[in-house]
């Protein structure tokens, strides 16, 4: 080699080549004012008079430095440390700061309590809009809002317990602190209900519940047993299930005693879990704990089930958030990538897709949402029934679908969707996570079946909901016939109960988007979902549809 090309060769030795036909970063943008459908339905539903304040929100959750928090969050796993450096038990878990910043944001932002604490008319909707934002930037911290959230339903089953603790619980204060309950302004609230040897079959739980005193509502026991799952365990206090000689009765346990002294609600370790990093779950050992119980001796699973129809509805959200999340990320990805002399989103194939998971978003959404207005609603009869179905409906459909969806948004965007740097791996890993937790696919049913038979009033609501789309869509239409011949026929009940559920959603959610979305994307949804050919893989949405329309109503990026 001469000297004189050397010298040239060396002269882009430092720059081999320049980065285009790359993304820019999903930052900086407001999750609210770019999501139409979101903005329709809070309108629609009752909140409108929120906008304003569910904007800012929406700006503040897409700001680059509340995304990183999520990142950082769950790069930093909590780690547990059961003793101080003197020897003293102490059960505390430390957390990353980013995650005390992320539950600062909740809090502070009613997502914890709104509803409570300033009750009216959409004040549910209102709530479910923020925490669907909010969720969309980290998923895990949620598991402790949500259960303080809908602990208070359940602690209202014993109102001298409740004057006690609900005006701290409602309180726009947290406090991360391993301290006493009685120094801080704000509580977060936990549950432990599961046990190695039942699971979901909280009835076998041997935890036993012994009076201190006087037996019965409102009365001190001291727990013995353990727990499989405390989820959140450094929150202030959780909603215990244990047995007493009546049967399984509710407890309020602190994690402190009110002299100040620990109660021995005993961390054994934290659960090593695929998704759901940033918060810690544990199992534990309750040697001697001071609780109170809540609510009629004995009737524990009805009394503690409010607070469970609560959290499995808040999963319904944060499924929601997670199709959402995932949605975006692939409609951002594909609307700035070129590949084969186009941009991504202008090829049919992957307009295909693109329309497709921004569809099956919506329409999570659409249900979601139609749910908060019914929350806001439960003195109205109808509202109090549809919930009762249509609440384990959407959290065992809506919640099931979400793991394929966040994988075929993390195949859009390719090989560096499956990079730790990107968001696809967490929203992948967590996807399954409500699916399970609060009840799993089975569980929620055989729920529905449950809740049919014992009170048929919710079928007949059901059907009701549904009766004011009929004959906007004749795929729509065939659906609920369908359906009415599937309750007609009495024979092996449980065992069609999946196929069962699956109708039930699918044609609740095409009923609400044919009233209220779009002509164009309630067609798509009802021919790709309830028309001749069943709905298989993402991208095989029937010919006709205007697939472009879906991708620009899914994201507007030039909000």
């Amino acid at each position: 080699m001469s000297k004189e090309s050397f010298s040239q060769a060396e002269k882009f030795l430092a720059s081999t080549h320049e980065v285009f036909n790359q993304p820019p970063a999903l930052e900086n943008y407001n999750l609210y004012t770019s999501d139409v459908a979101l903005q329709e339905a809070v309108r629609r539903e009752g909140a409108g008079w929120a906008e304003d304040d569910i904007s800012a929100f929406g700006a503040l959750a897409g700001r680059s430095d509340i995304i990183e928090l999520g990142f950082k969050a769950n790069a930093n796993k909590p780690e547990f440390h059961s003793h101080d450096r003197f020897g003293h038990r102490i059960d505390e878990v430390k957390y990353h700061d980013a995650y005390h910043q992320l539950m600062q944001i909740a809090v502070e932002n009613g997502l914890h309590s709104s509803p409570w604490a300033d009750p009216k008319p959409g004040a549910q909707v209102a709530r479910a809009a923020k925490y669907y934002l909010h969720t969309q930037v980290e998923a895990a911290h949620g598991c402790p809002i949500t259960m303080t959230f809908a602990a208070v339903p359940a602690l209202q089953h014993q109102p001298d317990l409740a004057k006690l603790w609900v005006p701290k619980i409602i309180a726009p204060h947290y406090d991360g602190r391993n301290v006493p309950h009685s120094e801080k302004r704000g509580l977060t609230i936990g549950m432990a209900m599961t046990e190695k040897q039942g699971g979901s079959d909280v009835r076998a739980n041997t935890t036993r519940a012994y009076a201190i005193d006087q037996q019965g509502p409102g009365q001190a026991y001291e727990l013995v047993g353990h727990k499989w799952f405390v989820s959140a365990p450094m929150c202030d206090a959780f909603l215990v299930l244990a047995q007493t000689d009546n049967g399984v009765s509710c407890f309020l346990l602190p994690r402190w005693r009110p002299d100040g002294s620990k109660n021995p609600l005993q961390i054994q370790r934290l659960k090593n879990k695929m998704g759901n990093v940033a918060n810690a779950s544990s199992e534990a050992e309750l040697r001697g704990a001071l609780a109170w119980m809540v609510g009629e001796e004995g009737r524990g699973v009805r009394t503690i089930i409010e607070m469970v129809a609560m959290t499995r509805y808040d999963c319904m959200i944060g499924s929601s958030a997670g199709q959402r999340q995932a949605a975006v990320q692939a409609l951002h990805h594909c609307h700035h990538r070129a590949a084969f002399g186009a941009k991504l989103d202008d090829q049919p194939l992957m307009q295909n897709v693109l329309a497709d998971l921004a569809l099956e978003s919506e329409a999570a959404m659409t249900f979601t949402m139609r749910m908060a207005r019914a929350m806001d609603n439960l003195h109205d009869e109808h509202e109090k029934l549809l919930t009762r179905i249509a609440v384990p409906v959407g959290k065992y459909w809506i919640c099931k679908r979400s793991a394929n969806h966040a994988y075929e948004a993390m195949e859009c965007i390719g090989g560096s969707g499956v990079m730790e740097d990107c968001i696809m791996p967490r929203l992948y890993r967590e996807a399954p996570i409500n699916a399970i937790w609060e009840g799993s696919g089975n569980i929620q049913c055989l729920d529905v079946l449950r809740a049919i038979s014992k009170q048929p009033e919710v079928l007949d609501a059901y059907f009701t909901e549904i009766k004011a789309a009929r004959g906007g869509n004749k795929y729509l239409d065939r659906a609920v016939n369908r359906l009415q011949d599937a309750f007609a026929d009495t024979s092996n009940m449980a065992y069609r109960a999946r196929s069962i559920v699956d109708q039930l959603a699918l044609t609740l959610q095409g009923a609400l988007l044919v009233q209220h979305a779009p002509n164009n994307l309630s067609d798509a949804f009802c021919a790709s979902r309830l028309g001749d050919q069943p709905h298989s893989n993402y991208g095989t949405l029937p010919q006709g549809i205007d697939v472009e329309a879906l991708i620009t109503r899914g994201f507007n990026q030039a909000e």
